[in-house]
């Protein structure tokens, strides 16, 4: 059956479920942290995919990755349900497809701007209100990083779009223009 298919089914259930509990926001905010843990800790996953680690530990292991304080019924009664199905390894999946809905439902949408170096307080400023002009209304949850790898300039992605400004591509294009 799809990978796709199934953390997508498993989301849009489980976020019905924390609308009627009243438990959506609070939800969002463990997914999202379930979806930093399996970014910065890669073992992360193949830990609970192997089926040699019991499922009280691995389950143990997700509520530690979600903060030792966030208990949540909601939440606990999902990862009872997953492991009763035995679809624990797809959490992060789940985790990312539920981060998404939830996102998509309150009109928020994921920025992030990466410049080559520092933006002073002035110019983040004057960057984040062109891009709230351009969100139709919607929130927008701000990040930014510096990589000095672009040179100059910067990159805004907006969700799965990407603004590229940076010296970086306009030094690609002018080689693959030269290529040509």
């Amino acid at each position: 059956m799809n990978e796709g298919l199934i953390p997508r089914r498993y989301a849009k259930a489980l976020y019905k479920f924390a609308v009627e509990r009243g438990d959506s926001e609070v939800l969002y905010g463990l997914m999202n942290k379930l979806v930093d843990a399996s970014q910065n800790e890669a073992s992360l996953q193949g830990v609970i995919a192997n089926p040699f680690v019991s499922v009280d530990d691995k389950c143990g292991l997700l509520r530690t990755a979600v903060g030792a304080g966030s208990s949540n019924t909601t939440f606990e009664d999902f990862l009872k349900l997953l492991a009763g199905n035995k679809r624990l390894d797809m959490i992060f999946a789940i985790a990312r497809e539920y981060a998404s809905l939830y996102r998509r439902e309150k009109g928020i949408y994921k920025v992030e701007v990466v410049s080559a170096s520092a933006l002073s307080d002035e110019d983040e400023k004057r960057l984040k209100g062109i891009i709230e002009g351009n969100l139709q209304g919607g929130q927008m949850e701000y990040t930014s990083r510096v990589n000095p790898d672009l040179i100059g300039g910067f990159t805004v992605t907006i969700d799965n779009r990407k603004l590229d400004a940076s010296v970086s591509n306009e030094l690609k294009q002018l080689r693959v223009n030269l290529l040509k």
